[in-house]
Parts: structure tokens; C-alpha cells; sequence
């Protein structure tokens, strides 16, 4: 097992390096860069990512002055070109693109993602400040899916066909076609002060007295706060989880040798935790890392936004709009990293699980 996860390890580095390089040839692509967003606030105009592309006629007139004066951003015209110089040192583009390719893989190596263009503070600052709110909305959802969804999919396999398994089927599909950042303004609208009831706070992930609370006081207020949030994450992740519990129940509960099982007088509840559960969590484990990415990162960006989260999530999509190259790389980088690991500790439960995988003998 060691070997192969050593294997693993090392087959990281490439694959963090293809991503890395693919994702930096495609943002210093993109439109609006950090110059052009400091150009925009000398100039007072907009140097959003869609700036180049209204079609209007001031926006057209712009870059066609910028051509004109010779300069390759928006909104450089009558600008000075040694600020110009200036703002390009500062940000490092006055190094050929080459350069800050392998400055960049140099310095992530050492786990130094550098300083935020915009927020004068570094990368790895903002991030730390920024994951416990991902790892409250990603750990508590995670675990409320799975502890909803492995037994009530056992429960629907049992029971298939049963006027339960029906009700419970429709009553899932509903909560998985229901959008979560639609169902969370409605958690708004009607327990946190929209219009029926004040019973939850509206933001943020603590009250502001939080630390002059006693600790069963912070306990409360921690949950009270992430009780909307969690509820709408909850409500559109666990159906998938639910039918494939119960779709590999039902696969393994037909194979021969349960039938051997209970032959040899076993109760029900020994077959299906015994023998039945260990062949069919397999399929549910595959599906763990992904899961884990979409509700900690991907999933969470509209709860985060709706109920005035700040996380990694809308960390990552305010530095995308604002051309906050530091903030992107790192966070992809994190991102990345932590994918990779939690594919890897899937493949090891794998083997811990099921004595019969060996990924070591593979070729």
C-alpha cells in the first residue's frame, strides 16, 4: 500500500503542474487585467472583464484611442508612461511572460502564493481567513448528506416498491430539482425576517458579541448561524447519494451469495451490515472526493453569497472578476491539492474496505 500511495504522491506533481500552466495561459489571456483595473480607477472608466466586448460606442471609441496612443491597455490614453511602467512593475508585468511562469512554479513549490494585488495582504493570509467558513458549510453538509442519505437509502432498498419508497423517491427528486440558492432565498423569505418569521440571523457566521460569549454560548451561535445555510446545501445534495445507496443495495442484495447468507440462518440485519453493506458502500465512496470538492468549493459560492458568507468560494470568484492573479493561482493551487489528496484517501478506503482491490498489482 505504501508504495502506491508514494506512486500517487508523485503522479501529483504533474498533474498540479498541467492544471497550473493551463489555467496561467488562459487568465493572462483574459481581458482586463490587474494594470487595466488600476487604469480604470485613474481614469474613472470601466475595465470590467466585458468592457471590450459591449459594443457600445464609448467602448469602441476607448480602445480605439488605446490603439491609437500605442498602448496595450484600456483606458491608457494621456496617461503617463512611466506610471504606466510603474503599475506594470509593480504587478511584475514588466517581466516576459516566460519569466513570471517559472518565478510562479518556483515560488508555489515553496507554498509562497505572494500578496493580493487589491487587499493588501498575502494569499495564504486571506485563505486561512477564509476556511472556516468553507469547512463549516462543506464539513456539516457533508455529513448530514451522508448520514441522511446512506440510511434512507437502505431503507428504500429494503422496502422497494413500498409506498414509502415511493413517497420518499418523490419527495427527493423535488429537493434535488429545487436550486439551493432558490430554496435558500426562501429560507430567508420565511424564518429570517423577509416576511413570516425572525428566527434566524440573516449573515455572517457568528454574532459580533461572539467572543464575550460563554463556550455553550458560541456553540449555539455557531450553529444558530450556519442553520439556513447548511439546510439549503442539504436539501439539493443528498438525492444523488440516496438512489445510488439504494440502486448497489439492491444490485448486491440479488447476488447469490446473500441468498447463501441467509440460508445459513442469518438475520436480516447481519446480511445487510455483515455482507451486503462493505460491496455496496464501494460505488458511494468512489463518489466521496467529488462530493467533497462540489460542496466545500464549487456548491457553497451562491449559499455564500445569499446569506453573506465570506469563503473560500466567493474568495475565488471576487478575485476572478477582479483580475486578482495572486488570489486565483493560490486558491486554484488549494484547490488542486486538495482534490488530488482526497482522491487518494478514497482509493486507500478502497483497499481497506475491500481486502480484494490491490491497486499495487496494477501495471
Amino acid at each position: 500500500m505504501w508504495s502506491y500511495i508514494l506512486r500517487r504522491c508523485l503522479l501529483m506533481l504533474p498533474t498540479l503542474l498541467g492544471i497550473i500552466t493551463l489555467n496561467f495561459i488562459i487568465i493572462q489571456a483574459a481581458p482586463g487585467g490587474p494594470v487595466e483595473q488600476a487604469l480604470a480607477k485613474v481614469q474613472g472608466i470601466e475595465a470590467s472583464a466585458t468592457s471590450r466586448v459591449d459594443g457600445n460606442d464609448q467602448g469602441e471609441v476607448a480602445v480605439q484611442l488605446d490603439s491609437n496612443s500605442g498602448s496595450l491597455y484600456r483606458g491608457a490614453q494621456g496617461v503617463d508612461p512611466e506610471f504606466i511602467k510603474e503599475l506594470e512593475r509593480l504587478y511584475g508585468f514588466d517581466k516576459p511572460l516566460y519569466e513570471r511562469y517559472f518565478l510562479m512554479l518556483k515560488n508555489y513549490a515553496l507554498f509562497d502564493f505572494g500578496d493580493s494585488f487589491f487587499r493588501d495582504r498575502s494569499v495564504v493570509d486571506l485563505i486561512i481567513d477564509k476556511l472556516p467558513v468553507s469547512i463549516s458549510l462543506g464539513l456539516w453538509t457533508t455529513l448530514l448528506v451522508y448520514f441522511i442519505s446512506i440510511p434512507l437509502g437502505i431503507k428504500k432498498a429494503v422496502s422497494h416498491g413500498s409506498r414509502f419508497d415511493v413517497w420518499s423517491s418523490s419527495i427527493v427528486i423535488i429537493g434535488f430539482a429545487i436550486p439551493n440558492f432558490l430554496f435558500a432565498l426562501l429560507l430567508i423569505v420565511v424564518f429570517a425576517g423577509g416576511s413570516y418569521f425572525d428566527w434566524f440571523p440573516l449573515r455572517g457566521l457568528t454574532s459580533p458579541e461572539f467572543e464575550q460569549m460563554s463556550g455553550l454560548e458560541q456553540i449555539k451561535d455557531y450553529f444558530w448561524h450556519l442553520a439556513l445555510p447548511i439546510i439549503a446545501s442539504v436539501i439539493s445534495s443528498f438525492a444523488t447519494l440516496t438512489l445510488l445507496t439504494k440502486n448497489t443495495f439492491l444490485d448486491e442484495i440479488n447476488k447469490q451469495y446473500v441468498v447463501t447468507a441467509r440460508a445459513k440462518g442469518l438475520s436480516e440485519n447481519q446480511v445487510l451490515y455483515g455482507h451486503v453493506f462493505r460491496n455496496a458502500m464501494l460505488l458511494v465512496i468512489a463518489g466521496l472526493p467529488a462530493a467533497l470538492i462540489s460542496i466545500f468549493f464549487t456548491g457553497s459560492l451562491m449559499i455564500e453569497i445569499i446569506f453573506s458568507l465570506d469563503g473560500l468560494g466567493l474568495l475565488g470568484f471576487e478575485s476572478v472578476v477582479n483580475r486578482d492573479y495572486p488570489v486565483v493561482f493560490g486558491t486554484l493551487y488549494m484547490f488542486t491539492l486538495m482534490g488530488l489528496i482526497i482522491k487518494l484517501v478514497s482509493d486507500v478506503t478502497y483497499m481497506l474496505i475491500d481486502p480484494r482491490i490491490n491497486f499495487e498489482g496494477q501495471n
